[in-house]
């Protein structure tokens, strides 16, 4: 098997930053893209805002390949592919980003990537899979009520991401 979870996590650091706590962003407390919620909910305690400001690559690196990469069965989706749904999953939710391919593909909207998913992404070229699924990615936050706060770097993450996906597709 194939694993981008390196390159996939490295391109995702790049626009998750370090901490922030927008009082628009639904996400609230957030560090390198990890909300407190998540984090939490991995660690399995109640964290402080000062273990928030300090967490570092290399301890949510775990969390993003348990929580994400594996939730979104990265390591059989296509090379190239597999980082815009893991990107999408760590923005947007894994069902979402699961539910958004399975649209894609013309499939049953179920949000859990499986074999007929992964199978349906054969008959397609990667490089057509990734246009449609960013499309349909910007077009989903575009429709969000805080697209006006938060739209412009969105939709350059998502050609970002969508032209260093298309690269290694």
């Amino acid at each position: 098997m194939k694993s981008n979870f390196d390159l996939a996590l490295t391109q995702l650091l790049k626009h998750e930053g370090g901490y922030v706590n927008h009082k628009l962003d639904p996400g609230g407390m957030t560090n390198l893209g990890v909300t407190r919620a998540v984090w939490e909910s991995y660690v399995g305690r109640p964290s402080s805002e000062k273990e928030m400001r300090a967490l570092t690559p290399a301890q949510v690196a775990p969390l993003y390949k348990r929580k994400y990469w594996d939730a979104i069965n990265g390591d059989s989706l296509p090379s190239g592919l597999d980082i815009c749904v893991f990107d999408c999953a760590v923005n947007s939710g894994v069902g979402r980003a699961a539910k958004m391919l399975q649209g894609v593909l013309g499939l049953t909207q179920d949000g859990s990537i499986g074999p007929k998913t992964l199978d349906a992404c054969k008959k397609h070229t990667t490089k057509d899979l990734i246009d449609k699924f960013s499309a349909a990615r910007q077009k989903f936050l575009e429709a969000l009520p805080t697209f006006g706060t938060f739209g412009k770097g969105w939709t350059s993450r998502v050609a970002e991401v969508e032209n260093k996906s298309t690269l290694l597709a």
